[in-house]
């Protein structure tokens, strides 16, 4: 099987206060737009919020993730507390290696914020 890209869709009950979050909370770039969904920029993935297809009647809860990657976990602390957006979780650095902080969206699914220190084995080039 080839995989040719991939993306996260999220199907949230409030369509507008999950839009503004990942748009203007999080500061996520649009990649598009359609009728009914926004489409943003993740890195080198792309997360949609869909207006359609979610309703109060879902299961509470997400069983997984998103991760995001950023180069400055402080900074990026910083600008989301300036923004109102609660840190579930400070920045830590696990025993993985990495560092990582924890928001919630407004439907609750967690998303972990990583940076990736120079010296992690992530960032060494294995060829």
């Amino acid at each position: 099987m080839d995989i040719l890209s991939s993306r996260i869709i999220l199907r949230p009950r409030d369509y507008a206060t999950t839009l503004a979050f990942y748009r203007d909370s999080l500061g996520l770039a649009v990649a598009r737009e359609y009728p009914g969904g926004t489409v943003f920029f993740a890195g080198q993935s792309l997360l949609e919020v869909a207006g359609h297809g979610g309703s109060a009647d879902d299961p509470a809860g997400f069983a997984g993730a998103i991760w995001l990657q950023v180069r400055d976990i402080g900074a990026v602390a910083v600008e989301l507390a300036l923004r109102g957006v609660a840190i579930d979780r400070a920045p830590v650095t696990e025993p993985w290696g990495l560092i990582e902080m924890w928001v919630t969206d407004p439907d609750g699914v967690p998303i972990v914020l990583v940076e990736v220190p120079e010296e992690h084995p992530l960032r060494r080039d294995n060829r």
